[in-house]
């Protein structure tokens, strides 16, 4: 769009100076101001803290050339407690008494099938503490299901929601993953 501004107004010139050459009287040529727009868009530095962690919806590239594996991964929003239809109340054993969400997504850009699964995703809190996913899935689960297990071809994406048993007095202050192998790539997790 910027080379068609700038060649537009080069015709514009063009023919305000052939105008002006014709003319008898000595009229002083049109100005012509192009105004350019450019439009930034966030990049994962923009979009990261001094910590390393990774604002809300921020997509994040993890490139493996010795494997030829170009995904990118997103927490894009967190859910406490989840606001749609309720699965059963997590039971003690699980860690939480309310069902909260993280939505995900992860998108294969070049190379072999990737496997995605919900496992390398974490809840982190203020205190050390952690929530892994449950692993529980079908049923009366939150919708749409982050895929357990699920090949992703080059060019595709999965996305979903990952259900975590969390306290309902406290908020995780990240979403992490961390599959095994890789260093961990952290999202905020906002205060309300």
């Amino acid at each position: 769009m910027s080379t068609r501004t700038i060649a537009l107004a080069g015709a514009l010139l063009a023919a305000a100076g052939v105008s002006a050459c014709t003319s008898g009287s000595a009229k002083p040529s049109p100005t012509v101001t192009v105004t350019r727009t450019v439009t930034a868009t966030p990049s994962s530095e923009n979009a990261q803290s001094s910590s390393g962690v990774l604002k809300m919806g921020t997509r994040q590239a993890i490139n493996d050339n010795a494997n030829d594996v170009h995904i990118t991964v997103q927490a894009l929003e967190y859910q406490q407690p989840y606001q749609g239809p309720q699965p059963q109340k997590p039971d003690a054993s699980q860690g939480g008494d309310i069902w909260a969400t993280a939505e995900i997504k992860v998108c294969n850009i070049s190379g072999p099938d990737i496997n995605v699964s919900q496992t390398p995703w974490s809840l982190d809190y203020e205190d050390g503490t952690s929530i892994e996913t449950t692993g529980l899935s079908g049923g009366d689960m939150p919708k749409p299901e982050f895929p357990m297990d699920k090949p992703v071809k080059a060019g595709r994406c999965a996305a979903g929601l990952i259900a975590y048993p969390v306290p309902s007095n406290k908020r995780p202050e990240r979403i992490v993953y961390a599959p095994e192998g890789t260093e961990p790539i952290e999202w905020a997790v906002s205060k309300s």
